[in-house]
Order: structure tokens, then C-alpha cells, then sequence
């Protein structure tokens, strides 16, 4: 019988809901049910939980309250980013710019503006993951209309040069679109320092729900809206509020903010304990191992392997970890992340990816080497 999961290092799919988001958004589960939208006091007092939730998540990137307009998740945020954008330029239509190494919630809208006549380059990036500011400069047209680079991947953990990036994209008067989904709490977020004009957030990738998430959008930024229907998020995006996500949101942003520095330092000392130890494993390479990376992700190839093999072999000891991107889990194709980096077929079906959070320990770590060397030595023998 397959024993339970007893060590959790698959923190970039999900993260465990924080006690503090789950406290903060029981009333509003309960009691205090009223719409956002309606002026009575059940109402009203929901609306307030909402405002003070987007005041939070303002404050987690930098950016004024009334920048931040709440949304279903990430996917949703990056979608309505690009499709924004296209549909308020749809006349003149134009050109964009997205990396190689964007989640697919990015890249397939990008084909999308495609369709709708928009041209699209796709930024090299190189041998660690890293797409250069020289290269988007190379990329950049008179008609460009939008620049898409995410701030940190969410398969290697690369941190990208978003805040030179967007130095460029603001001297040519061309918009900059961010996806800072693995970013949140790992790292300190600022939209001014980081020049970003949009910025995808995520709840559930910093302790708070799923079925949350957040686009900034700078003040004076022009763009269409996807959802119509209603006058909710200041006419911006149609629909009923989701009330407790957004204020489980709230609660957890403000945490991820308070609890950046130590919860990085944290993670950062695990992560090294950790790929000291698959570096002395036959045929290991750590990818974007020479790159800036966020703290809480290592993607590793062990050659000669097979990843899904060795997630499996480990879920049965107890301990979870990924193979890429959840959301593209059993997908054909091998990583387009490992890919644009150069690695071959082989080397990214072979690529474990384990991503820490603030409860795991030393102790796991070293259990999870310990266990994966014996994986890795029965797979020898057979």
C-alpha cells in the first residue's frame, strides 16, 4: 500500500494554505456572505474585506490600491495582460515580444494574437534560462506594443533582468507585462523599480487559495476588458467577487510581504543543501545552476533517467516532487523551458524539479538525498 505523503517539495505547483488566510476568510464563508456589490450592510461589509485585501496585495509589489484588480488566478491574469493590450490596439494591431521560456499561459495567447493579425517574436534566451536586455532590444519595433517576460521561471527558478528590460520598454514607450507568479514571496517585489506596467500574482503560489489571483495594471495603462456584465473591479472585470479568496489573498500577501527577507534566507540554505548534495550524484547537472534564481527551486537532470519514473518511485516513499510545470503534467513533449535552454530530449524527460516552502527542513532534505541515491541505485542494478 503506497504510503502517504510525508515530505512536500512541490511548493511551485501549490502552496499549503496559510492558517492566517484560512482564519481570515471563514467569516466571509459564513456569516458576512453579502455581495461586494450591494449597499446594504452585508454587503458593505464585505466590500470593505475586498478593499482591504487589495490594499494588501498593493503593498506585497509596490504599487496603489486602486492599480490592483482581482481575478480567477495567474492563467487568467497573463491571458487578459496579453489579450488586453491586442484587443485595445486591434485597428492598428502591431507587434509583440514574449520569451521563449513564459508559462503556457502566456504563450498561447501569444499565438492568439497571432491570429488576430498581431506579429509576435519569440526572445532567445541562453544557456541557463536567461533572456538578455540586449536581445529584447534587438527585437524591439516602432510598432511594438507589448513586451512579456516573466520575473522568475517557474520550472528552473531563473530570474530574469525584468528591471533592465523595462528601462528599455519605457524609453520606447512600449508596455511590459511581468508574470511574477513564482516571484511573490520569494523575492521583493516593486513595480517602479522593476518598470513593469502589468503584473500577474497568484494566491495560491504564496499560502493563500486557489481560484485567486491579481493583475496590476499601471495607472493610465489603456486596455480591454475580457470579462463584460457587470461594474465589478471598477468596470474593469465583470463578475461577482469571489470574497473570502480575496481576502485569503489579502491576508497572505500581507504575510509574504512581512516575511520576505527570513523566509528567503530560509530557503535559499535549503536549496543549497540540497543540490550540494544532487551534485554528488552520478550524472547530475542542476539547470540555470550558473544564473540569479529564486530560492525555492532546483531543476535537476539526472542523465540516463527518467523523471517520471523517479517522481513515482518517490511518491511511494513519501515524498512529492515535480517534472516540470503542473500545469503541463502529462504533457507528450518534453519541457519547452529545458528546450529553449538547449538541453535535449533525453536530459529534460530526465529533469526532476524540487521546489521548497518555509515549513520543509534540513532534516528532509537530507532524507530526500538519502532516499533518491537508493532510487537511483536500484535503477543501475536494473
Amino acid at each position: 500500500m503506497q504510503q502517504p505523503t510525508r515530505v512536500y517539495f512541490d511548493h511551485a505547483a501549490t502552496t499549503p494554505l496559510l492558517d492566517v488566510a484560512r482564519r481570515a476568510m471563514e467569516p466571509y464563508a459564513g456569516d458576512v456572505f453579502g455581495n461586494a456589490s450591494s449597499p446594504y450592510q452585508v454587503g458593505r461589509a464585505a466590500r470593505m474585506a475586498v478593499d482591504r485585501a487589495r490594499a494588501q496585495v498593493a503593498e506585497l509589489c509596490g504599487a496603489q490600491a486602486d492599480e490592483i484588480v482581482f481575478t480567477g488566478g495567474g492563467t487568467e491574469s497573463d491571458n487578459w495582460a496579453l489579450l488586453g493590450v491586442a484587443l485595445r490596439n486591434l485597428q492598428t494591431r502591431g507587434h509583440a515580444v514574449v520569451s521563449a521560456v513564459e508559462h503556457h499561459a502566456v504563450l498561447e495567447p501569444a499565438q492568439t494574437l497571432r491570429e488576430l493579425g498581431f506579429e509576435v517574436d519569440i526572445a532567445r534566451v541562453d544557456g541557463s534560462g536567461v533572456v538578455a536586455s540586449e536581445e529584447i532590444e534587438r527585437l524591439l519595433r516602432p510598432d511594438t506594443r507589448l513586451v512579456s517576460v516573466m520575473r522568475v521561471n517557474n520550472e528552473v527558478g531563473t530570474v530574469q533582468p525584468v528591471e533592465e528590460i523595462g528601462r528599455l520598454t519605457r524609453e520606447r514607450g512600449v508596455l511590459l507585462h511581468s508574470d511574477a507568479v513564482q516571484a511573490a514571496g520569494k523575492m521583493p517585489l516593486d513595480v517602479e523599480v522593476l518598470n513593469i506596467d502589468l503584473m500577474t500574482l497568484s494566491a495560491h503560489k504564496f499560502g493563500g487559495p486557489k481560484g485567486a489571483g491579481a493583475l496590476f495594471i499601471r495607472r493610465g495603462v489603456r486596455m480591454q476588458s475580457l470579462l463584460r456584465g457587470g461594474g465589478q473591479e471598477r468596470g474593469r472585470r465583470a463578475g461577482t467577487e469571489n470574497v473570502p479568496a480575496i481576502v485569503g489573498m489579502g491576508a497572505a500577501a500581507q504575510i509574504a510581504r512581512e516575511c520576505v527577507t527570513p523566509n528567503a534566507a530560509h530557503l535559499t540554505a535549503l536549496r543549497e543543501r540540497l543540490e550540494s548534495g544532487l551534485c554528488a550524484l552520478p550524472n547530475a547537472v542542476i539547470n540555470g545552476q550558473d544564473a540569479p534564481r529564486a530560492p525555492h527551486i532546483t531543476n535537476v537532470s539526472l542523465r540516463g533517467q527518467r523523471a517520471e519514473s523517479l517522481a513515482l518511485g518517490l511518491d511511494m516513499t513519501g515524498f512529492a516532487v515535480g517534472t516540470g510545470s503542473a500545469c503541463a503534467s502529462g504533457a507528450l513533449e518534453p519541457s519547452h523551458v529545458l528546450a529553449a535552454m538547449g538541453r535535449s530530449p533525453e536530459e529534460a524527460r530526465a529533469a526532476l524539479r524540487v521546489s521548497l516552502g518555509i515549513g520543509n527542513t534540513a532534516d528532509e532534505v537530507d532524507e530526500f538525498l538519502q532516499v533518491l541515491s537508493k532510487l537511483l541505485q536500484r535503477n543501475e542494478r536494473n
